[in-house]
């Protein structure tokens, strides 16, 4: 197992989340935890790519709301309304949603005000339910592109098509 997070922001985008993803590959392997995914795949690129916030808003009311999740960062908002603000959005049109100016986003929310620039993306679980959103935020405008898009995408596929929901959330 991998003891250090990397640091990759001297990387092209692409060679970086490739290293992220092989990291990840080491420490997920044979963990089927939504929980501990989130957390990890949090941690490893807060670190990795110095963002201003990362992490997961989990799915608590089917088409309705949104509860944060592991994540790494300043406070983040402890509900979020399906179709509200970019995280919101992401979960209410099953969607990524890339925004360069967060400013310039109808119903942003500010969960921490030195917010520029956002990220989210859509979580399914193997049976194509939506699990929850991954959001990355940068204290930068136009921090995040289709390589990131392209990137978080294969990322949350390829480590959230094994997961298992928590216990109290499965059925017997």
């Amino acid at each position: 197992m991998a003891e250090v997070t990397l640091d990759v922001r001297h990387l092209p985008k692409e060679e970086a989340y490739a290293l992220i993803e092989t990291q990840l590959d080491g420490v997920l392997e044979g963990i089927h935890d939504e929980i501990a995914v989130m957390a990890t795949i949090s941690c490893l690129l807060h670190h990795g790519f110095g963002h201003l916030w990362t992490g997961f808003y989990r799915v608590v009311e089917p088409g309705a709301l949104l509860r944060v999740g592991p994540y790494q960062g300043s406070l983040g908002c402890l509900a979020i309304a399906f179709g509200r603000g970019v995280c919101g959005t992401a979960a209410a049109e099953r969607r990524t949603v890339v925004v360069p100016d967060v400013e310039a986003f109808p119903g942003h929310i500010a969960c921490d005000g030195r917010a520029r620039s956002e990220i989210v993306v859509p979580v399914t679980g193997a049976d194509g339910s939506l699990l929850a959103v991954l959001d990355l935020d940068s204290d930068e405008l136009g921090t995040f592109d289709e390589t990131d898009r392209i990137a978080l995408e294969r990322m949350v596929t390829r480590f959230f098509s094994a997961v298992r929901p928590p216990a109290e959330a499965r059925t017997a």
